[in-house]
């Protein structure tokens, strides 16, 4: 790893090609240190589509404090955009990815080209969300999911251990209904790799972080904090055993000048299937809402407690 200066962190190693990725990974396994036979070095992977900000860092840092060798991926998949106008206009910023990874400890940084990705040219076989993608952020961007779970079943392949070694790969859960999709893809692929999901970070006011966010303006950034009190009253409804009353909620986001509105809903956290709220036979729900602040497009989610 190359130092940036005297008081600078290391930048990862970067490569573009699978082949590069699984020679480097494999020696970084070789290099950790010794362990007992029945304990075997680990690998953390933290996928991502470049544009970092502190909630990739957290990421980072989570896959860092728990493994030997930690990995990220830098790359714009181009399978979840419907939107040609929106693949191109998201942020690549990747000097500034590696220095922000760099300084959280990762050791290696995958960023492939879209032939290194799709050799054969866009995939003809692709896997299928099924009905649980067809939901909510899958009925508002149709393909989406299919198009991010490709990506993802890929990039768990490559940067699969050669040698014995625990695997786990981590993702925010922020993007909730995206981690419930790979758990669930995870099961029923029998795939070798344990899911970690990492808490929502959000900026001191509220708004949770999203590579999105730098293209709010000022008066839109304002506005888009209904989505994290509207939340947060639910949460507090739910703690104090009260109904949610999700219509009032749905008008006050709507009524902010400039919020459209998508979707605000409560939902299981597992299968995304409706729910009525937390409770003795519901242990967990998760108020999920999603919206558009001018031109942006904007999700959030906070999980709602059982009642004391």
């Amino acid at each position: 790893m190359t130092p940036t200066g005297p008081d600078s962190p290391a930048l990862p190693l970067l490569v573009s090609t699978p082949a590069d990725l699984r020679a480097a990974t494999a020696t970084l396994l070789d290099a950790a240190p010794s362990r007992a036979a029945d304990d075997p070095p680990s690998l953390g992977l933290v996928p991502t589509m470049g544009g970092l900000h502190a909630g990739h860092a957290a990421l980072a840092g989570a896959a860092r404090a728990a493994n030997d060798v930690v990995v990220a991926s830098v790359f714009v998949n181009p399978l979840q955009f419907g939107d040609q106008a929106d693949l191109e206009r998201y942020p690549r910023t990747l000097d500034e990815d590696l220095r922000l990874l760099g300084a959280r400890g990762v050791d290696l940084v995958f960023a492939p080209a879209v032939e290194d990705m799709y050799p054969g040219g866009e995939p003809l076989v692709r896997v299928s969300a099924g009905p649980m993608g067809e939901v909510f952020e899958g009925a508002s961007r149709p393909g989406h999911f299919d198009g991010m779970l490709t990506v993802v079943a890929k990039l768990l392949h490559l940067a699969q251990p050669a040698t014995r070694a625990r695997y786990r790969a981590y993702f925010g859960e922020k993007d909730a209904q995206q981690l419930a999709l790979i758990r669930r893809m995870v099961l029923d692929l029998n795939l070798p790799v344990h899911i970690e999901g990492v808490p929502i970070v959000r900026d001191a006011d509220g708004l949770a972080l999203s590579s999105r966010n730098r293209f709010l303006a000022g008066d839109e950034r304002a506005a888009a904090l209904v989505l994290s009190r509207t939340l947060a009253a639910l949460r507090d409804r739910a703690a104090r055993g009260e109904p949610l009353d999700l219509a009032a909620a749905r008008t006050q986001i709507a009524a902010e000048e400039g919020v459209d509105l998508d979707y605000l809903d409560v939902v299981d956290p597992a299968s995304f299937a409706p729910a009525g709220g937390p409770g003795p036979e519901r242990p967990a729900a998760l108020a999920v809402v999603a919206a558009r602040v001018g031109a942006v497009r904007l999700i959030d989610n906070i999980l709602l407690p059982v009642p004391r």
